[in-house]
């Protein structure tokens, strides 16, 4: 247990860490905490902070900094949150509406870094299964038609046909209403089975469209190739604790680049309840040690699909980040939901 004053104190620092970047001495101290304390009561006091593990000195300055328990402590006990402005509220709200469900988690990932200026994350949900609730074709040109996908699941796929041959608006309705009727329900990949024999028995004139239809189909809702979104990894480029130490930085964009430690991470807090920080070391994740990843999961229809989060340094403003990413969470969610 911390006394009062050291509590103040270690809330100070921080903060004014996180601002300034640069180690905080006791003169900033007195200035900012508004505590009627002498530059040597200080002094003692950063001393206990510093033997308790919660800061430390740096060898060129006589300024002190948040070690990553000391961000642990300021995260759990002394944190102050402060909510998106209502500009940020606009923006989350107007790109994360339920009109475009095929681009709300493109959308989300960037939004986070957008909004934090660090990486953006979120973690796709896995589809759970491949089968088509309804089909629609419409004629884009001559040659051209498209082919719209709704699962089972409420996603809606689109797939660009390109034919050998012009269709009649009829002969796109039959074919359409012909899938519908018989095969809703199923995956392509069944559909393809059961009408071996049936797509001989039909008229020639839409067998060739058939044929396409259920190609793009199988391709469209196959096993997600690319589970995680990412955007605005570069901002961490202009992190100098990150960009000072080139091989760490390496290591870092190796972690993005692979994905997969990261994702087993997202994976794990996706089982927990609302918001996750994990800061430095807490990750398990070697890379990230520098880093902090502030996560939440999200929903469909009250059930867990996936995780959202922003990737950025240990010295970041959890006070603005943490409501973000959850603020982001429950949006994703609500417009999922709504399809």
């Amino acid at each position: 247990m911390l006394t009062e004053r050291a509590q103040i104190l270690l809330k100070t620092l921080v903060e004014r860490y996180v601002v300034e970047g640069q180690p905080v001495g006791s003169r900033t101290l007195s200035k900012y905490a508004a505590l009627e304390l002498s530059p040597a009561s200080i002094r003692n006091v950063m001393a206990d902070l510093e033997d308790l593990g919660l800061v430390a000195s740096p060898h060129t300055s006589a300024g002190r900094v948040p070690t990553p328990l000391g961000y642990r402590f300021f995260v759990d006990t002394l944190l102050t949150i402060q909510p998106p402005n209502s500009q940020e509220m606009i923006r989350l709200e107007s790109q994360l509406h339920p009109d475009d469900p095929q681009r709300l988690v493109a959308n989300a990932s960037q939004l986070l870094s957008d909004l934090t200026r660090f990486a953006g994350v979120v973690l796709v949900p896995k589809r759970r299964s491949a089968a088509f609730r309804q089909l629609e074709f419409i004629s884009l040109s001559d040659k051209r038609i498209l082919l719209i996908i709704i699962t089972v699941e409420g996603e809606v796929q689109n797939r660009v046909l390109l034919t050998d041959r012009a269709y009649s608006p009829s002969e796109l309705t039959r074919a359409a209403n012909f899938l519908n009727q018989h095969y809703a329900g199923k995956s392509f990949g069944e559909v393809r089975q059961l009408m071996q024999d049936e797509l001989l028995q039909l008229q020639h004139d839409i067998t060739g469209l058939m044929n396409l239809a259920l190609t793009a189909g199988s391709a469209a809702l196959a096993p997600n190739r690319d589970d995680l979104v990412m955007s605005g990894e570069h901002n961490l480029l202009k992190v100098d604790e990150l960009s000072s130490n080139m091989e760490r930085l390496r290591k870092l964009f190796d972690v993005f680049e692979q994905k997969t430690s990261l994702v087993q991470l997202l994976d794990t807090s996706q089982r927990a309840h609302g918001v996750q920080i994990f800061i430095g070391g807490e990750s398990e994740v070697a890379p990230l040690d520098e880093c902090s990843v502030v996560t939440a999961p999200y929903q469909v229809n009250g059930e867990i699909v996936g995780t959202l989060g922003v990737v950025g340094p240990t010295r970041m403003a959890y006070e603005r980040v943490i409501p973000i990413v959850d603020i982001t969470a429950r949006l994703l969610s609500s417009a999922l939901s709504y399809h």
